[in-house]
């Protein structure tokens, strides 16, 4: 088995930096053959929302849009916090970017279960 990373991000646009590390390590595991899972809760779910990326920047690092682009075109998969997408009215189908999928706690158990380690933002 390889190894396996799983992300968790509960900062949104509000904290640029804490929104953007995550993405800087997602998309520097994918660069080392490292398997990553990103999962999204709380306010961190915003940031797959369609046009908010476009306007994170955190000092020092790549823009958020490009580093979500990176880790999407390498295959990164979105995992969004279901309960916190019906919260904010967010319609999954029309709402979110390429690559996010809506998922349960269940899911996100799994996901963690599974992964060599955890990282929380």
């Amino acid at each position: 088995m390889g190894e396996k990373l799983a992300i968790v991000c509960t900062h949104g646009p509000e904290d640029p930096e804490r929104a953007t590390i995550p993405f800087v390590l997602a998309t520097a595991a994918q660069a080392s053959d490292v398997e990553v899972v990103m999962g999204f809760q709380v306010n961190g779910m915003m940031l797959a929302k369609k046009g908010c990326a476009e306007h994170v920047f955190a000092a020092g690092f790549p823009p958020l849009k490009e580093l979500i682009d990176a880790y999407v075109e390498a295959g990164g998969e979105l995992y969004l916090c279901g309960p916190c997408v019906s919260s904010r009215r967010m319609d999954p189908g029309s709402d979110f970017i390429k690559g996010s999928k809506v998922v349960n706690a269940v899911t996100f158990v799994k996901v963690f279960t599974e992964a060599t380690n955890v990282l929380n933002y």
